[in-house]
């Protein structure tokens, strides 16, 4: 932990709002605080909720440590549906029939996304290519030449299956998209699915019960 520390050196968990983007909550608390030096530890998708961790001062030499921490997601996916970013920023597909998938067959089909393995991350996501984000182009309808990386999935409990919704529990390291988890399981099922709900519930030893909505932080 870094030495002289001051008032302005800060962590903040923050519970991020729906539809707001990880910037707007770093550009409203730089306004709230007064801060120059201020920046997240992990982005959240506009259309997750829960915790991110802030840091300000000589604090944001500690961002790389805390994006490296292990995570940890509750969420609810849709079975039979699929979407081009396979949550609800893009339009819904027609409903396949799902009366056949069990509780089950959905944690067996689970079972194949634990521990060390390759992900294809979604083509609408935040990562670079040639310099541009990658759902620069999937927004434009060009499909953008992404590449599997290795990630770990330490747990993946299915709490509950409601026809057609699925509600989960995820465990796992740093770059792992759940969204790319959803959709890979849809697809093991053979009947597509989409994320409907997010919410990331820790980082570590950080957790959302102990996060303060963004109105609540005061300078």
């Amino acid at each position: 932990m870094e030495n002289n520390l001051t008032e302005q050196d800060r962590i903040l968990l923050i519970n991020k709002p729906l539809e707001w983007t990880s910037f707007d909550v770093v550009n409203k608390l730089r306004y709230v605080l007064k801060m120059k030096k201020i920046g997240h530890a992990g982005t959240l998708d506009p259309l997750a909720t829960g915790l991110l961790i802030i840091c300000t001062g000589k604090m944001t030499k500690q961002i790389e440590s805390f994006m490296g921490l292990e995570k940890e997601y509750t969420g609810t996916l849709v079975l039979g549906q699929t979407t081009p970013s396979h949550d609800l920023e893009t339009e819904v597909s027609e409903a396949k029939d799902t009366n056949h998938i069990t509780l089950e067959s959905i944690r067996s089909a689970a079972e194949k996304f634990t521990g060390k393995i390759e992900q294809l991350p979604p083509a609408h996501s935040a990562i670079k290519i040639g310099g541009k984000r990658a759902y620069a182009f999937a927004r434009k309808g060009k499909d953008p030449e992404l590449k599997p990386r290795e990630v770990e999935v330490n747990e993946f409990e299915i709490i509950a299956h409601n026809q057609p919704e699925v509600s989960f529990r995820i465990v796992c390291s740093k770059g792992t998209y759940i969204r790319s988890l959803v959709r890979d399981l849809g697809e093991e099922l053979g009947v597509g699915a989409y994320l409907s709900q997010l919410c990331r519930t820790r980082i570590g030893s950080y957790k959302l019960s102990d996060s303060l909505r963004v109105e609540e932080v005061k300078p």
